[in-house]
């Protein structure tokens, strides 16, 4: 079992920035991707932006150019600096993590609110 923690979420302005972290535990032997997630009322969960273990990168097109995912490989980290956040960005946001490993691969975090609001 891996459990992810994550945390930064919270209420700001448009055109504001907020950074979210996750952090993975447990039965970890090797993570290949690490990711955001976000899921709006009564919308699908889409994914905001993924990065590998050999740093490959990839973003949803709504968020290219405003936020940016990183990694702490050492310390089963992941981040995503959000800047010049838009009303459109509320959303629940999941960390997720996929293993390198061919079962018991896909975990997810509980979950955190990002409002961006006046």
């Amino acid at each position: 079992q891996v459990q992810l923690v994550e945390s930064g979420g919270g209420l700001v302005q448009p055109g504001g920035s907020l950074r979210l972290s996750c952090t993975a535990s447990g039965s970890i032997f090797r993570i290949d991707i690490m990711g955001w997630y976000r899921q709006a009322p009564g919308k699908q969960r889409e994914l905001v932006a993924s990065i590998n273990r050999a740093g490959r990168i990839n973003y949803v097109d709504s968020v290219e150019g405003r936020f940016t995912i990183s990694r702490e490989g050492a310390k089963n980290t992941v981040y995503l600096q959000m800047n010049s956040l838009k009303p459109e960005d509320t959303a629940v946001y999941y960390c997720n993590v996929v293993l390198a490993t061919v079962t018991d691969n896909n975990y997810w975090g509980q979950g955190t609110q990002v409002t961006v609001s006046s």
